[in-house]
């Protein structure tokens, strides 16, 4: 895992950091591990989170799964933190084994899954620490409907990820399913290396083994200073940057099977820095499909941005055939792989040439030991970044605000926040 802050320095672009103004936060940054390291040491709520390179226990996750060996599919459902992560590994590893993620309740899409995937050899994994998330909840019953007007048993193709006690904890000791138990300590945006993110990695054949080395490699890799570590790197030049006026942090991975990626990234940063009136909004894009989208804003547009690029410096690589079509004639004999790295190079120079800044993480390869160093590396920088905002990283007392709001709406109790609904001011124009 590498991180280049070259084009982050002031000498190079504005907004940008001034060198001596990353050894003056390298002073904070020795703090911070300070306080990091005793959180985990204590296994205090959220810094649990890096130890989890340690204390997973994939013989567990491998026990739970056995019996769904002959699915074809895997149907995750779960919402946020507790679906994102399984998602970022599926779609960045190939698999025989089809996976897909019930994490929104629109009707249309929940049935037009449903009834484009053979239920008699999916198996079904309903993640929720709680038991009582209602978009959870709410998506399994209709699975289960869906299973058995399918003629399915549903209690032999279903297993939980879950806390000691709540609704799926009783349905799964009713019912005899197998369940996984969510650790404590590890909100959900940061359990992608936990049983929470790995189950899916496991049925679908993934050697969970290797995440976790990856992940213990980059853990290894947590210094006093940011010099010596990536993962302090990088969210030290984002918390300066955003200081400096870069208050969007686009992520951009080049290569499309990170594309899930980047909207775990969001959510891990949104929710995590959004606290006090601070935090930077992450924005998702993806190289180089966005170099035609995006990329006029961010070389053009306000200097209230950041870039993140991420990249595999090794891939498997398509050739491009000899062509004879004027004007295309450079491109016959390349490779897919040459074209990439040229658009990415190209893009960085661009935004640098412009003055925005960017910043570039590069992993060896996409595969289980490349996913695992880049997870953890954001996970620790995310923190590392929290302690330097002096945020509550681990709260999301916003998102609780709109959950209350909903159950009220939904007949579940009294909630002042469902008030604020019928409180909407309206000015429409037809």
């Amino acid at each position: 895992m590498r991180v280049d802050l070259g084009n982050a320095l002031d000498t190079v672009v504005s907004p940008g950091i001034q060198r001596d103004a990353l050894d003056r936060l390298d002073e904070r940054v020795a703090d911070a591990h300070e306080r990091i390291e005793t959180g985990r040491e204590n296994h205090d709520h959220g810094y649990e989170s890096l130890n989890l390179p340690e204390t997973t226990d994939t013989d567990e996750i491998q026990t739970a799964v056995e019996s769904f060996a002959d699915a074809k599919t895997v149907l995750t459902v779960g919402i946020g933190g507790s679906a994102l992560g399984a998602a970022t590994l599926a779609h960045g590893l190939e698999s025989d084994v089809d996976a897909y993620f019930l994490d929104n309740v629109d009707p249309e899409h929940v049935s037009s899954l449903l009834d484009n995937i053979s239920l008699s050899d999916t198996a079904v994994n309903v993640v929720s620490r709680s038991g009582t998330t209602a978009e959870t909840l709410t998506n399994f019953l209709v699975v289960r409907d869906a299973m058995e007007s399918a003629d399915v048993d549903w209690t032999e193709r279903t297993f939980v990820t879950t806390g000691e006690e709540g609704n799926l904890r009783n349905l799964a000791n009713r019912h005899n399913l197998p369940a996984l138990d969510v650790p404590d300590g590890v909100p959900g945006r940061f359990s992608v290396l936990s049983t929470v993110g790995l189950a899916c990695a496991a049925i679908q054949g993934h050697d969970i083994g290797a995440v976790l080395s990856g992940a213990r490699a980059e853990a290894n890799r947590l210094s006093g200073s940011l010099f010596e570590s990536p993962a302090y790197a990088y969210g030290t030049a984002c918390y300066a940057l955003d200081e400096r006026g870069a208050g969007i942090n686009a992520m951009m991975p080049y290569a499309e099977s990170l594309e899930t990626f980047a909207e775990w990234f969001a959510q891990l940063w949104a929710e995590s820095l959004g606290k006090d009136g601070l935090g930077q909004t992450p924005v998702r894009a993806l190289g180089a499909t966005d170099q035609h989208s995006q990329l006029q804003l961010y070389r053009a547009g306000p200097r209230d941005k950041m870039v993140t690029f991420v990249r595999p410096t090794e891939r498997d690589d398509c050739a491009i055939p000899e062509t004879d079509l004027p004007g295309l004639e450079y491109l016959g004999g390349q490779s897919l792989g040459t074209l990439l790295d040229a658009e990415f190079e190209a893009t960085e120079a661009s935004l640098a040439e412009s003055g925005q800044p960017s910043v570039r993480l590069e992993i060896d390869r996409v595969d289980e030991y490349g996913l695992g160093e880049l997870l953890y590396c954001l996970e620790a920088s995310c923190i590392l970044a929290g302690e330097l905002y002096s945020v509550e990283t681990f709260t999301q007392p916003a998102v609780e605000w709109g959950k209350r709001a909903a159950r009220g709406l939904l007949g579940d109790g009294d909630f002042d926040e469902a008030d604020s609904v019928a409180d909407k001011s309206t000015f429409v124009i037809e």
